[in-house]
């Protein structure tokens, strides 16, 4: 069966960076058509990525927190696991979020299409789904395909213990042990629920440390509070595996050994790349870069004016905030509205206990810009709120323009850090001096009056502090 049909905007993916994008068009009163080769609306971030992680690192963290007062008076028994339970509410979760999705796409009159679309020319996309072959012409087109998981060549994916993110998010089993490629966000984050449910981990890295763009004194802070749960190979590579019957062999090479290591899975996660070949892009003649991803300017718009691209397909950092904003920018100028991506900052989260957060200029870029910095760490030590939470091994570090006392960056290391970035994030934006952030008077005892703390350590008027930790250089 065949059909045809004329909207003024198509969508392709429904992640986060594509529904954003959808909902502010429909907003907009643009007439809006969402494809989704999926049955379920939410892409990666929703059905096997951000949420049913972060679902998993929360009961990871109350086991943890359990685990952690016992020296309080409080003792519980160890957690008994059952993983049936689990799935089903992981999926729970994911289900209500969906259909919420679903929901707000109604109330909006998004006529959505699930099917694999594909580009015939400039202003046309063919969408194959179950029943029937549909036609879509359209004025304006948002790619926002996302991304799936880089392979590595010597690795046999054929072994149903070899998983990627989204095979090892579906918690199965609980194996004895693992070796997970790669140690970025994703593999350290999928690394804290399994070693906090039993698993032993080994975690290779081809570099020397761990978010290499990241200053090295917050890094060396946050791998010393990780260090005790992993076992970390740097400066590695996998150069052959091999599938046994009784578990996977990995051959692991250093500039110092080689060794061969028998595990029961092995995780890779090293990258995500651009979901932009099964779109025909090549018909339309849309510019890729030499990664693959697809080249826009500050509108979001491609080389063909009237085609935008949103997301992980247009590049680094692959993350759902980024694109959602992208999406929102998209649908804007496509209105009519003359709006830009030209945000100063976009914060990084890294879920594992404790959390690592940044986000802004790092001191290296600041010397890289030629700009002079000062920095200032408050130390959760000193903080009433987190010894009282069992959680005092952490750093607030902010990063001022020493001309302008404008703060320019800032990575906090410690419980839910992540949340602390909202307001570092604010005022780099809004170009706050230190003295702003000091006379905003904050909550006590929180976590988040660190960031005024830490302001107060760069102006010299701490007071939490002895005194000869006021300045830092």
């Amino acid at each position: 069966m065949k059909e045809k049909i004329h909207t003024n905007v198509i969508v392709l993916g429904s992640g986060p960076s594509g529904y954003s994008a959808a909902f502010r068009c429909a907003d907009l009163n643009l007439e809006t058509i969402l494809i989704e080769r999926y049955t379920k609306l939410g892409g990666v971030c929703l059905n096997v990525g951000c949420i049913p992680s972060k679902a998993l690192l929360y009961l990871s963290q109350v086991i943890e927190q359990a685990r952690s007062i016992n020296t309080s008076g409080i003792i519980f028994d160890s957690p008994k696991i059952d993983i049936i339970k689990i799935q089903l509410w992981k999926q729970k979760i994911i289900d209500k979020i969906t259909n919420s999705l679903l929901k707000m796409s109604d109330l909006r009159k998004i006529k959505i299409i699930n099917g694999m679309a594909k580009f015939v020319d400039s202003n046309t996309v063919i969408v194959e789904s179950v029943s029937k072959t549909i036609t879509i012409q359209f004025n304006h087109a948002i790619i926002a395909t996302g991304s799936y998981p880089v392979k590595i060549s010597s690795i046999p994916y054929k072994d149903h213990r070899i998983w990627d993110s989204t095979e090892a998010l579906k918690l199965k089993i609980i194996p004895k042990n693992m070796l997970v490629i790669g140690a970025g966000a994703i593999g350290l984050e999928i690394s804290t629920i399994y070693n906090t449910l039993g698993t032993k981990i080994d975690i290779i890295e081809l570099s020397s440390k761990i978010f290499p763009s990241v200053d090295k004194d917050v890094t060396d802070f946050y791998y010393n509070q990780i260090n005790n749960k992993f076992n970390f190979i740097f400066n590695a590579e996998i150069s052959n595996v091999q599938s046994k019957d009784d578990g996977v062999y990995v051959t692991i090479k250093s500039h110092e050994s080689q060794k061969i290591q028998r595990y029961d899975i092995i995780l890779v996660a090293v990258g995500r790349m651009p979901n932009t070949k099964f779109i025909n892009l090549d018909n339309i003649g849309i510019q890729l870069n030499n990664n693959g991803f697809i080249v826009t300017n500050q509108q979001m718009q491609t080389n063909i004016p009237h085609i935008y691209a949103i997301g992980d397909v247009v590049g680094h950092p692959m993350l759902a905030h980024k694109g959602s904003h992208e999406g929102h920018i998209a649908a804007e100028v496509i209105s009519g509205l003359n709006h830009f991506f030209d945000t100063k900052i976009i914060p990084n989260i890294v879920y594992t206990e404790p959390n690592i957060a940044w986000v802004g200029m790092t001191e290296q870029e600041a010397k890289e810009k030629n700009i002079e910095y000062k920095i200032a760490i408050f130390p959760w030590k000193a903080s009433g709120r987190a010894i009282a939470s069992h959680f005092s091994d952490g750093i607030t570090k902010l990063i001022f323009n020493k001309k302008t006392n404008r703060i320019i960056g800032g990575s906090v290391v410690g419980m839910n850090s992540g949340e602390l970035l909202g307001e570092i994030s604010l005022a780099i934006e809004m170009g706050c001096e230190a003295e702003d952030i000091v006379l905003t008077i904050h909550g006590h005892p929180t976590f988040y009056e660190s960031i005024n703390l830490a302001a107060q350590i760069y102006t010299g008027s701490i007071t939490d502090l002895p005194k000869y930790k006021n300045t830092t250089n």
